[in-house]
């Protein structure tokens, strides 16, 4: 499940809203919509995100981190490290091969580390 659908999943939760009901209100399938939940398909479009948002009629903040989530939920992401330092493409081949294996702990402390050197790093 994508950080996205795990929000909309919840969002449905709080609403008691089922899948069906809310597929059928968006004009898309069933099936798509559980596969957008599910990581099955590709970040959804900001049109998609936008349907989403006025569905739940949720405010700013939420909205906003709705379009974050979005963002940030592409199940099938690719890292060219062409032109990288061989650091960067030992740090890319090592989370690709070891991923599967980390905790939910231990994937937290990754992105906490992730945001504090990058913004050490100003990027």
């Amino acid at each position: 499940m994508t950080p996205f659908g795990a929000k909309v999943r919840e969002l449905r939760a709080k609403q008691n809203i089922t899948l069906k009901e809310m597929a059928e209100a968006l004009s898309v399938s069933s099936a798509y919509l559980s596969a957008l939940e599910h990581g099955k398909r590709g970040t959804p479009t900001w049109y998609m995100v936008q349907r989403i948002i006025t569905y739940f009629n949720v405010i700013w903040d939420e909205a906003e981190e709705l379009q974050r989530l979005a963002e940030l939920s592409n199940p099938k992401i690719t890292i060219d490290t062409g032109g990288l330092t061989p650091r960067a493409t030992e740090l890319t081949n090592m989370l690709a091969s070891k991923i599967n294996g980390l905790s939910e702990e231990s994937l937290e402390h990754l992105i906490h580390q992730l945001r504090v050197v990058s913004s050490r790093d100003n990027i």
